[in-house]
């Protein structure tokens, strides 16, 4: 009865270390998406930002319509950036 016993546990341990790795597998998979995805996002925003902002710049010669752009883009940025953040954690 021993021995059985000890096989059953030893099995149910078994079952406990696969579960184990594969939720590390799993989450650690997860968390690198998740990380690149928001790189991603980060490096087009910022692709983003510099062409309106040098669009802006070449097209408009008046300073106030700059000033405004730029502070738009930049509230858009920070917007999109906390959302991301916000969805992914």
């Amino acid at each position: 009865m021993r021995k059985y016993r000890r096989r059953c546990s030893s099995s149910s341990d078994t079952i406990v270390v696969v579960v184990v790795v594969v939720v590390v597998v799993v989450v650690v998979v997860v968390v690198v998406v998740v990380v690149v995805v928001v790189v991603v996002v980060v490096v087009l925003v910022v692709i983003l930002v510099v062409v309106v902002v040098v669009v802006v710049v070449v097209v408009s010669s008046d300073t106030m319509v700059v000033v405004v752009v730029v502070v738009v883009v930049v509230v858009v940025v920070v917007v999109v950036v906390v959302v991301v953040v916000v969805v992914v954690v």
